[in-house]
Parts: structure tokens; C-alpha cells; sequence
């Protein structure tokens, strides 16, 4: 989820979450607001791992921001939308680790709008911005079933980083399918409209099946929107099973049957 920045209000307990990723927003002390077009970001690493826990399909996410600042702030808060469900939030600025709290709990109102269901809000504050620093967000939710389908979302906005000098940002997933899958959807959902559209994809591998998508953004051109995927559980494993038990027992009832001759041939050769 791409961090997106907007102008400050005076208090941070004025700020209202309604960017579609990550709201950064200067401190209630500061005396300027923060100008969007101070931030850029050329390229984001996103790797997503799908794996079942507990007889549920998990999504484990670890995103990687390396952003250009070039404003004056010295700290900022930061709002990021999560899915419902997530756990084992940790969120890192170079290689320090960051505090955060629920900050939907404490406003009942910040939720954040997707095509998917509306999501709560954590807050945290980037302290000692430098001018190039790397943001890493890992975190871990359950993945939502949609019509009969597993989907999840990953909310892109990039407007607020393109300008006439950074005039494209490309986002890189990575997502390993740590589970047999198959009907599977790559689709961008457009923010306003919530329309799908289908995005090429390249996949390798087939025990744990790896998921590449490069989704890029430009300057002045219609944006692709957040990226949704969905998929169904293929069955090939409970397949292979039925064939198993069925061969066991077709092997089991010809021995049986071979048995069963050579005993009764036995026996009418010896009442002779």
C-alpha cells in the first residue's frame, strides 16, 4: 500500500482518512503543509505469500517504499488502511522500528472506503525524515471469500508521487501461491467506478507457484486503480487421494479375488 500524501490540517485529531493508501501528514505542531509533489517514489517492491493456516488461506505482505522527500518536515504521521483481520503489524523506517496504534479505534469514523468492504486505520510517525529513506510495512490478514471465490485487494494510489519531473512510479509484485490454486483473476479495480480490468501476469513454478505483476502509473494519464485478485482452491490433492484409495482398492480386491479362485481350485482338487 503506497504511502499518499495530502496537504496538513492545523490538528492531527482533524485528520480525515480518505486517501486510498497511507496519509502522511505533518505534526499539529508544524507551521507549513506538507506539498504532495515534495514526495516521489519511482518504484515500490510488494511480495505477498498466500499460505493456509489453521484450514484458512492467509495472506502474509511485506512492502517496500523507497521514497525521495524533498520538504522540511522533520516528523510525520502516517494513517494505513488494513484489511479486516490483520495481525502481526511491524513497521520500519530505514532500520528503525515504529510504534503504531489502532488509530480507528480511538476514531470511529476513519475508515477507509475499498471495492472490497471498508477498512480500519492504523496510526504511526515517521520521525527524523531524510531527504532518500526506505519504508518497510509487513502485516498478515485472512483472505476475504467473495462469491465463492478468495480475493484480496492491494489499495495503489500513486497519484500524489507523479509529477512533470518523477512522471512514473512502477509497482512490482511478487506473490507465491503456497497453496494449489486455479480460476485465477488479475484484475485493477478503478477507484471511482469500482470497474475491473484484466492486467497481463507471468507465472513459474509449480509446487509453490510464483505470481509476477508490474503495474506502472504515469503523469497525466489514467491510473490503473488498486490491484484485486481472486482464485478458487484447485482440488488436484483431494483428486489424487480418491485416485489412491480407489487403486488401493481395486489392487486389494483383485488379490482377494486371485486368492479366493486358488483356494476353491485347491479344494475341488482334493474332493476328487
Amino acid at each position: 500500500m503506497s504511502p499518499n500524501y495530502r496537504p496538513a490540517k492545523k490538528h492531527v485529531t482533524l485528520l480525515v482518512a480518505t486517501t486510498l493508501i497511507v496519509l502522511l501528514l505533518p505534526l499539529a505542531t508544524a507551521t507549513r503543509n506538507v506539498d504532495a509533489q515534495e514526495f516521489s517514489m519511482p518504484e515500490e517492491q510488494v511480495n505477498y505469500t498466500i499460505t493456509p493456516i489453521n484450514g484458512t488461506l492467509w495472506a502474509k505482505i511485506d512492502g517496500t517504499y523507497p521514497i525521495t522527500y524533498r520538504g522540511n518536515e522533520i516528523s510525520i504521521p502516517m494513517v494505513y488502511p488494513t484489511p479486516p483481520g490483520t495481525t502481526n503489524i511491524s513497521i520500519w523506517l530505514n532500520d528503525i522500528e515504529l510504534e503504531w496504534s489502532n488509530f480507528t479505534e480511538e476514531n470511529p469514523n476513519a475508515v477507509h472506503h475499498t471495492a472490497i468492504g471498508n477498512w480500519s486505520e492504523i496510526l504511526t510517525v515517521l520521525p527524523s525524515v531524510s531527504d532518500n529513506f526506505v519504508l518497510t510495512i509487513h502485516y498478515e490478514h485472512p483472505l476475504q471469500m467473495i462469491n465463492g471465490s478468495y480475493v484480496f485487494l492491494y489499495d495503489l494510489n500513486i497519484a500524489e508521487y507523479l509529477s512533470p519531473s518523477e512522471n512514473k512510479s512502477v509497482a512490482h509484485f511478487t506473490i507465491t501461491m503456497d497453496t494449489n490454486y486455479m480460476s485465477l483473476k488479475v484484475n485493477t479495480v478503478d477507484v471511482e467506478t469500482e470497474a475491473l480490468k484484466q492486467i497481463d501476469y507471468k507465472t513459474s513454478g509449480e509446487g509453490n507457484a510464483i505470481i509476477k505483476i508490474d503495474e506502472t502509473s504515469e503523469f497525466d494519464k489514467p491510473l490503473p486503480g488498486d490491484l484485486l485478485i481472486s482464485f478458487s482452491q484447485s482440488t488436484v490433492n483431494n483428486d489424487n487421494m480418491l485416485l489412491l484409495f480407489a487403486s488401493v482398492f481395486l489392487v486389494g480386491f483383485v488379490l482377494a479375488g486371485a486368492v479366493a479362485y486358488i483356494f476353491l481350485r485347491r479344494r475341488n482338487q482334493q474332493s476328487r
